[in-house]
């Protein structure tokens, strides 16, 4: 197992006094779904955001370790963190699309960029769509408003708009916790699929989802990573009593 992305001993405490991280390690694998599950409060959703730098934009009073990306520390001061952002894409828990159509939702990033070659431009709309289970549903209206898609469609449109720009690694943060189970089933579907080309870190809203998606998992508890193993063992025979509590129910 080739490892993307080695987390040593962060720790990270906002302004407010809350500590959301203490001492964590962590592995990540390549092309494979790893998820941070446990109560909210965690801390999942913090290291997602060190992930790509995101707490740069926080009040943090603290931060300390190390995040390797291919042998680099992206908490280095000197990285170049635009560069990263690229490499590190993120999907939210809200779809938020862009006032445009659907087309220019895909394609808005790479002209960023400068890329104006109109052939590589519908070839990523066309390959990110695919790869994000949309294609199908949206390739005759590319050009209608992407706000009148339904909230699932949107949400792919989204995961779709991250994998346009090639990143290395995906970041979810709860991307179905407004979805219907079809859209979700859809959603889930589609990170079977583009693992074969990406390393994603997704942070479940269920116990259940994590249990469905997971190749590893990860379970966090006010801050602490309590434990770290193949999914199917995590939630079959977990050697921690605490991850075994949740779950089974019987907390959370």
């Amino acid at each position: 197992m080739n490892e993307k992305i080695v987390i040593e001993n962060l720790s990270l405490q906002y302004d407010d006094g809350t500590e959301s991280l203490r001492n964590i390690s962590l592995g990540i694998p390549e092309n494979a779904i790893t998820v941070l599950f446990g109560p909210a409060g965690g801390g999942k959703s913090s290291l997602l955001r060190c992930l790509n730098r995101l707490n740069d934009l926080s009040e943090v009073k603290t931060m300390s370790g190390r995040i390797w990306l291919d042998g680099e520390n992206i908490l280095d001061p000197k990285t170049d963190v635009i560069r990263l952002r690229r490499k590190v894409g993120m999907v939210f828990a809200r779809p938020v699309v862009l006032p445009m159509s659907i087309r220019s939702n895909i394609t808005y990033g790479l002209e960023v960029m400068g890329e104006k070659r109109r052939s590589r431009l519908e070839e990523a709309v066309e390959r990110s769509l695919i790869q994000a289970a949309l294609w199908e549903e949206v390739k005759d209206r590319l050009n209608d408003p992407a706000i009148a898609l339904s909230g699932g469609q949107q949400q792919r449109l989204c995961v779709a708009r991250s994998l346009a720009l090639e990143p290395e690694v995906i970041l979810l943060d709860e991307p179905t916790s407004g979805l219907d189970p079809i859209s979700t089933s859809k959603v889930e579907a589609s990170l079977q699929e583009i693992k074969k080309n990406y390393s994603i870190i997704l942070v479940p809203h269920s116990v259940q989802q994590a249990a469905r998606t997971a190749d590893f998992a990860a379970f966090f508890l006010q801050g602490e990573l309590v434990e770290y193993a193949q999914g199917k063992t995590i939630f079959t025979a977990p050697t921690d009593k605490r991850t075994e509590d949740y779950v089974t129910g019987r907390f959370g």
